[in-house]
């Protein structure tokens, strides 16, 4: 077939390569590695705390005692949350946690886990569901993982509680110890005071610490610590120190949530940065309720069913 002039390529001039089918983008490749802003369809283990101990990495850690609460949580990427018996303060309504009960453990844990799709959940063993031995121990953890579904499970006590966590941990249990101020002691202590200071005490709390982790703990929570000890402590340690009132230089921080969203009435703990004036906020959405109603602006036309 012969080229019109109009078809005819310009002297000189190469035919241009036909184009090729643009490949398909590779989809975006989960990150499972971080903890706080990771990404993945799974679960955060405590395998996945350990790698952060190993890189260096802080992460963030909240209380939660309800789905809604939880889910907002899990949502915002905080990776591991914590049922505490600190709702028996701030949820149950209790002067301390010493009242909190199995049961009111395992029914807001079950609902924490059913609010969330990737953070680690761990439930706290309450007051006499684990000082009498191991084997209560046992038991107690093993209805929070079977009932509730909870990854892990946290109890007080340094070289006291050893011999449960290694029970716990060699029957496939991961355990969260917790050492420093054990608020399920408070009767004993009269209050709630710092723990650690003095030589002796802080030798007793660095052996605490080495007890817990030789008996499998994966984590080690510090409440009420001077920071120089907590520092001294994480270095200590090869599992990773969450610190509560316990300095900056623990591998992680927790707070109570209502304590974080400034929900609490009445004394903020030295330790408690507030986020949130949510108390303050709540009152005022039920006043502006409250106000609607009683003049009559509430239910308007657009919330009447006809």
């Amino acid at each position: 077939m012969t080229l019109s002039p109009a078809q005819e390529p310009a002297a000189g001039a190469t035919a241009e390569p036909t184009a090729k089918p643009a490949k398909p983008a590779k989809p975006a490749k989960e990150n499972t590695k971080t903890l706080y802003g990771g990404t993945g369809s799974r679960r955060v283990t405590v395998r996945d705390i350990a790698a952060a101990k190993g890189r260096g990495e802080k992460w963030p850690m909240l209380t939660a005692y309800d789905a809604m609460t939880a889910s907002v949580f899990d949502e915002s990427g905080i990776p591991v949350l914590l049922v505490g018996d600190s709702m028996g303060n701030c949820h149950l309504g209790y002067e301390s946690t010493v009242p909190v009960t199995m049961d009111e453990i395992a029914l807001l844990s079950a609902a924490v886990v059913r609010g969330t799709k990737r953070a680690l959940i761990i439930a706290d063993l309450p007051f006499g569901a684990y000082q009498e031995g191991p084997v209560q121990a046992l038991r107690n953890a093993t209805r929070l993982v079977k009932e509730a579904g909870v990854g892990a499970v946290k109890l007080e006590g340094g070289e006291r509680s050893a011999h449960q966590v290694e029970l716990l941990v060699s029957s496939g249990i991961p355990v969260m110890a917790h050492v420093g101020l054990t608020p399920q002691s408070v009767h004993a202590y009269g209050g709630y005071p710092v723990q650690g200071r003095g030589e002796e005490a802080a030798q007793q709390l660095l052996r605490d610490a080495k007890a817990v982790q030789d008996a499998g703990a994966f984590a080690v929570v510090l409440e009420a610590v001077p920071a120089e000890l907590a520092a001294e402590v994480t270095r200590s340690l090869h599992v990773p120190t969450v610190g509560i009132g316990a300095g900056a230089q623990c591998d992680a921080q927790v707070l109570v949530w209502t304590d974080m969203a400034g929900l609490n009435a009445g004394r903020v703990p030295r330790f408690v940065k507030q986020y949130l004036a949510l108390r303050e906020l709540l009152g005022g959405a039920a006043k502006a309720f409250a106000e609607d109603v009683v003049g009559g602006a509430f239910p308007a036309e657009e919330h009447t069913f006809h």
